[in-house]
């Protein structure tokens, strides 16, 4: 078996670091949308916990919302719970804020503390799929892991 992907070795040692026992498994295509995800693993896209990385317009600080593959974010009511606009994070914001390119971030292990919300929906399904830090690198775990390893907050993203 070859060695992971730099990247992704960073998300298997952050993984191991919180005791989580799963693996990083890297796919033969690549996974950069939640649909090519779950084709690729072969579960709902439902069960893939994409993540997308906004600017908040005030303070210019990332904001990470961790989605179910099928949920279409409302960025007015997520800015509302938030009390700052959302503005749309280009390539360059979404690397320094996180360490990894677009199609490739991961819910945590990120170059800086980033403020996170968790989408409630990821809590109907036993196992969940989350990027591992490559547009090939995916890793499982549940929604309560989700939870705990980014201290993010549960809420309604539709």
């Amino acid at each position: 078996m070859s060695s992971l992907k730099e990247s992704a070795q960073r998300i298997q040692d952050k993984l191991l670091e919180l005791g989580h026992t799963g693996k990083v498994v890297e796919l033969p295509d690549n996974a950069r949308t939640a649909q090519e995800a779950a084709d690729a693993i072969g579960c709902e896209t439902a069960q893939i916990a994409k993540s997308i990385v906004f600017r908040l317009e005030s303070t210019g600080k990332p904001l990470l919302v961790v989605a179910s593959g099928i949920n279409r974010i409302n960025e007015k009511a997520i800015g509302a719970k938030v009390g700052d606009t959302l503005c749309k994070a280009d390539a360059d914001f979404v690397r320094e804020s996180t360490g990894y390119v677009i199609g490739g971030i991961p819910p945590l292990g990120h170059t800086e503390a980033i403020l996170t919300l968790v989408d409630e929906d990821l809590f109907r399904y036993e196992t969940i799929w989350a990027a591992a830090g490559h547009p090939k690198a995916v890793f499982q775990l549940t929604a309560d892991d989700l939870v705990s390893f980014t201290q993010g907050e549960l809420v309604s993203v539709k």
